[in-house]
């Protein structure tokens, strides 16, 4: 879609038609510390302790990797299968 007054275009991503999560390769980092591993599920890792702690960056990096593995694949969106919402509203998730 076009925004004429911003010469920009404008496109949505929709789960529902086109599950984008099974190639997924994104991961977002929170105001708070929190590395968010899926934004349809509650996956995460505290990245603050780690951060804080002054064990240097080879525990942070190990706590990223780790949590890397545990990236959940696909999505759920609908509430199916061994889903469970999200305690977060979308809105708190951040961008």
């Amino acid at each position: 879609m076009s925004v004429g007054e911003t010469g920009r275009r404008l496109g949505f991503i929709t789960p529902l038609s086109d599950n984008f999560c099974d190639s997924c390769n994104r991961v977002r980092v929170t105001c708070t510390g929190s590395l968010l591993l899926c934004l349809g599920q509650d996956a995460n890792a505290d990245l603050r302790r780690p951060l804080r702690s002054g064990e240097g960056d080879g525990v942070v990096k190990q706590t990223i990797l780790s949590a890397l593995n545990r990236k959940p694949k696909g999505h759920d969106f609908v509430g199916q299968g061994s889903f469970r919402p999200i305690a977060r509203g979308m809105n708190c998730t951040g961008g």
